[in-house]
């Protein structure tokens, strides 16, 4: 069984990639297919012999679409090594695509808004040149117009590529009808030149004048330049997420330091071998993952576990590479290397999970696979009954033409990317960004947000919460001695005891004798007595009795608080020293955390948090904002599981996070929502990026998301409802009955309704505002 991966070029949509998979998904021996929009990527699972890699190319290449194998250049192998040159110096895949996209839509633009001044210029009574007022200039005020949409046409002919290619293979897509909508008004522009011309030529003034107000160029252009624009919006998506990998990537260190027969050796990050032994000095980052065998460190491992609280590790414990050395030095074995280690599953996790989501089909495509065949059957159909009635051929043909000008689905192609763009905006305005109009076509039907605890729910960084001096000590004396003895510490947690003093602004003493005993705390001397801060253990190893705290020790740990002793040393053996106070560090909940999730629980949406942490911690943030359920002591491969097994049981997932080890968590939800002073690369796996980096806004997000596809439905709706109520008339239906027909131009003219319904139903959305949940 062969698993290989492929490059797909030529996709635009989610039908594309639809058909792709669809198509491949036949070929005898294929046992699973899954094909990413969004990379341009496809996975094939398949039996190597039935089939081998040059069947499946054929399958696409047949499809309309183009394919290669992926053999090389893949992002785990390259995690090891550095960037090549020709990487360094020529622009990937993604950012050529948005630089195309860019080209198209500057083009597109700078041709259509002339265009649309000329056109619109006689109804609006814009000042316009004598060359284009008159009946005698009215063959110049067409033409002019043509030229114009020329270079429109050109520079966008993909969609008519690629939109009458799928029609032909009747599976129409949203090229499918900017193709026949563009072409329609196009082609109907085109013979009103002609008929301009007979006019002009057999002293006709009529006939030029009512054809001269039936040019439907603008149409065109204006229709093909907003699809462009939302094509680039969505191709600079995929570039983000292109750079959300590589960072990923660029997290492990290129060389290590490795001992080998006695001697330090600097060797590339992968030539390391289990078994090796690795030196990580302070400042180092950890580049594969292992176990210590000689030192103790404190390591900041918030790259992996997303916790703030940096871990002590002392012999035998296991560290992972991406991780940062903070403190000590030490050696570690080399367990996991390669695509085995920590960061490389994270990497593969979030290819996997991207690669996995379903494309969602659009709504628009679903009503034009449909609405066009039929639209063009009718056409036909119409045609054909008058030439069999002995109608004259301007009849059929006017008979025809209105058939398709009036369902021209111009407005259908507008309905999703006008309300896109305007609720997007609106969410900028509010915050909140917005990558793609999938990730607003989901968040309207979440019911489950997940949430991760550090940097989402809590600020992310420590700070004193208690402050509990002994009987006879001081409040600020217990605080300034304790901050006194952590300055000289390079202990992460010194600096919220640090900070708590200078906010009150209190003195701090000189130190002597300055002392740190890894994994249990440190000593020094002040005004001549020798001061112990620590953990309990440090207390209880040098003689002080705590059981005066118990009651206190309990009720922190039970709010999730990290308790730091201070106290007196015994100075004999026999002695008991003298426990001075206890200063209590914990990572606040944010403020507004509480209230989010209960406006999430007012949309019956259910919470639940998913954390690194310590149970006890967890379920005091539980009580505390009112969430559901928790998660605890969870590695990011953990949180990816618990999302998918969430999905699993059938729920619409949302999931919130800021680290680089919530990337895969957010990939793999339904929809990824990032909170903004996160790292780049939870941003880059997310769909929604929430500026303020405020639960709240997660809130707004979701109503904003059910808002835009209400609209969008609507818009739907106004696009249709004329253009179908007028086909029965433009088909001739009611004249043999009572002689009505349907003039083009009124056609054209019901087809511009919708449209202007449609975008001015879209503005709507500019008045959005969050609604308030009691």
């Amino acid at each position: 069984m062969e698993n290989q991966k492929f490059a797909v070029t030529g996709m635009t949509c989610s039908a594309c990639s639809s058909f792709v998979e669809k198509s491949v998904a036949k070929l005898e021996g294929v046992e699973q297919v899954s094909v990413n929009l969004l990379t341009n990527s496809m996975t094939v699972q398949y039996n190597d012999s039935l089939l081998d890699a040059a069947g499946i190319i054929s399958a696409v290449e047949k499809a309309g679409y183009g394919a290669s194998l992926q053999t090389s250049g893949n992002t785990n192998t390259s995690a090891a090594g550095k960037e090549s040159a020709d990487e360094k110096q020529s622009p990937s895949a993604a950012n050529t695509e948005v630089k195309q996209m860019k080209t198209r839509l500057i083009v597109s633009f700078a041709f259509t808004l002339p265009l649309f001044y000329i056109a619109m210029g006689h109804m609006s009574g814009w000042p316009l040149p004598p060359i284009f007022h008159g009946t005698e200039n009215s063959l110049i005020f067409a033409f002019s117009q043509f030229l114009l949409l020329l270079p429109v046409l050109y520079v966008n002919r993909v969609y008519f590529i690629k939109g009458f290619k799928n029609l032909f293979r009747a599976v129409p897509n949203m090229d499918s009808l900017i193709a026949i909508g563009s072409a329609a008004a196009t082609v109907y522009g085109i013979a009103a030149i002609f008929a301009i011309g007979y006019g002009l030529g057999h002293n006709d003034p009529e006939m030029v004048n009512r054809y001269a107000m039936d040019l439907y160029f603008e149409s065109a252009a204006v229709i093909l330049s907003l699809i462009t624009l939302g094509k680039t919006l969505e191709s600079r998506a995929k570039n983000k997420t292109s750079d959300a990998i590589t960072k990923l990537v660029k997290l492990r260190p290129q060389s290590a330091m490795i001992l080998k027969d006695g001697k330090e050796i600097q060797v590339p990050v992968g030539q390391i071998r289990i078994g090796d032994t690795i030196i990580i000095r302070p400042g180092q980052q950890i580049p594969v993952d292992g176990t210590i065998i000689e030192g103790s460190s404190s390591i900041d491992e918030s790259a992996i576990t997303g916790e703030s609280m940096p871990a002590e590790k002392l012999t035998g414990s296991q560290v992972w590479s991406a991780t940062t050395n903070l403190t000590g030095s030490f050696t570690f074995r080399a367990d996991r290397v390669g695509d085995d280690t920590t960061i490389a599953r994270i990497i593969s996790l979030v290819e996997e999970a991207s690669a996995s989501k379903a494309p969602i089909s659009r709504m628009a495509d679903r009503i034009s696979s449909y609405f066009v065949p039929a639209v063009i059957l009718i056409a036909l159909g119409a045609a054909l009954f008058w030439l069999i009635r002995g109608e004259s051929v301007s009849f059929i043909l006017s008979t025809a033409v209105s058939v398709l000008v009036i369902s021209c689905p111009c407005a259908l192609g507008l309905a999703t990317p006008t309300a896109i763009m305007v609720g997007t905006g609106k969410g900028a305005q509010n915050g909140i960004l917005i990558k793609n109009a999938e990730a607003l076509e989901t968040a309207h039907s979440v019911n489950t947000v997940i949430l991760d605890k550090t940097g989402t729910i809590t600020a992310g960084k420590p700070e004193v919460t208690d402050v509990l001096p002994a009987e006879g000590v001081s409040r600020s004396d217990l605080l300034a001695i304790a901050a006194s003895v952590e300055k000289a510490s390079e202990h992460p947690l010194a600096s919220a005891i640090i900070s708590a003093a200078e906010k009150e602004k209190l003195e701090l003493f000189p130190v002597t004798g300055f002392k740190a005993n890894p994994g249990l705390g440190i000593e020094g001397t002040v005004n001549g007595t020798v001061y112990i801060a620590g953990n309990i253990q440090f207390m209880e190893q040098r003689g002080i009795d705590t059981a005066a705290f118990a009651a206190a020790i309990h009720d922190l740990n039970d709010s999730g608080k990290t308790a730091f002793f201070a106290g007196k040393p015994a100075e004999k053996s026999g002695d008991k020293g003298a426990l001075i106070g206890i200063i209590a560090v914990a990572d606040p909940i944010k403020e507004g955390s509480a209230e989010a999730v209960s406006d999430l629980h007012k949309m019956n949406i259910e919470v639940v948090m998913l954390t690194g942490d310590n149970e006890r911690t967890a379920e005091a943030i539980r009580r505390e904002t009112g969430i559901d359920r928790v998660f605890a002591n969870l590695l990011p491969e953990d949180k990816a599981k618990e999302v998918m097994r969430i999905r699993a049981d059938g729920k619409k997932t949302a999931m919130i996070g800021d680290g680089i080890n919530d990337a895969p968590a957010l990939a793999s939800a339904d929809i990824g929502i990032a909170i903004g002073a996160g790292t780049d690369i939870a941003i880059g796996s997310a769909d929604i990026i929430l500026v303020r980096s405020d639960l709240r806004d997660a809130v707004t997000a979701l109503q904003l998301g059910k808002a835009v596809i209400r609209n969008i439905k609507q818009n739907l709706f106004w696009a249709l409802i004329y253009n179908s109520l007028g086909i029965p008339l433009a088909a001739g239906v009611f004249f043999p009955f009572f002689g009505w027909t349907l003039n083009p131009m009124f056609a054209a003219a019901a087809m511009s309704l919708s449209s202007i319904s449609v975008v001015l139903n879209a503005l709507r959305l500019n008045f959005f505002k969050k609604r308030s949940l009691k």
